[in-house]
């Protein structure tokens, strides 16, 4: 989520992005759990593994992101100008979104946190399985879950945000941070990757 927020410049929209992360997090962590749960299964090893090498795959994709929009950005930031069917607006530094109705959704977070709700979802079913008495009781506690999750993320999004705010006016600042978090990104993903590579191989 760091590499997406490095670009907003507002607190509330930045949390705004951790709410879609936390939705997409959420939607597939009960999906897939809720069905294991109902099945009294746990997830086959690789599919975890499989999981959890896509969410490194996506930490490297996102970092190398972050660090050609940090390469290529001018001194006012970028700039997207686009229409929803009426609705024509400008975006300066915003992710790529959806529109339902009137609310916005933000696509690149929502995708993020599904993948990391893919991941994650075998571990915790394993855990409500062998804890929680019910599958009522279990799929409950996965929502929960997914809401604090959900409430987590829009929290540090938004305090990421809010400096992000403050220093919206120095673009090489700005610039330096979204390198220094691609970087980091990349570096993460490839040292979460690589031991599941070598397994898997």
């Amino acid at each position: 989520m760091s590499t997406l927020v490095t670009h907003e410049r507002n607190s509330v929209k930045a949390a705004l992005l951790g709410v879609c992360w936390g939705l997409g997090h959420t939607l597939s962590l009960l999906v897939v759990g809720a069905a294991l749960v109902l099945l009294r299964a746990e997830m086959p090893a690789f599919a975890a593994d499989l999981f959890e090498l896509l969410v490194a795959i996506m930490l490297i994709a996102l970092g190398a992101r972050a660090i050609a929009l940090a390469a290529r950005q001018g001194p006012s930031g970028p700039v997207h100008a686009h229409h929803h069917g009426e609705h024509v607006h400008v975006h300066r530094g915003v992710p790529a979104h959806i529109h339902v109705g009137r609310w916005t959704l933000a696509r690149r977070p929502l995708l993020v946190g599904a993948v990391h709700g893919l991941a994650g979802s075998g571990a915790l079913t394993a855990l409500v399985l062998t804890t929680l008495p019910t599958n009522a009781s279990r799929i409950a506690y996965m929502m929960l879950f997914g809401l604090g999750s959900t409430v987590g993320m829009a929290a540090l999004s938004g305090l990421l945000g809010w400096p992000l705010a403050r220093a919206g006016a120095h673009r090489g600042v700005v610039r330096g941070l979204s390198l220094a978090v691609g970087c980091a990104s990349v570096a993460l993903g490839v040292v979460w990757g690589y031991p599941l590579v070598v397994k898997m191989l």
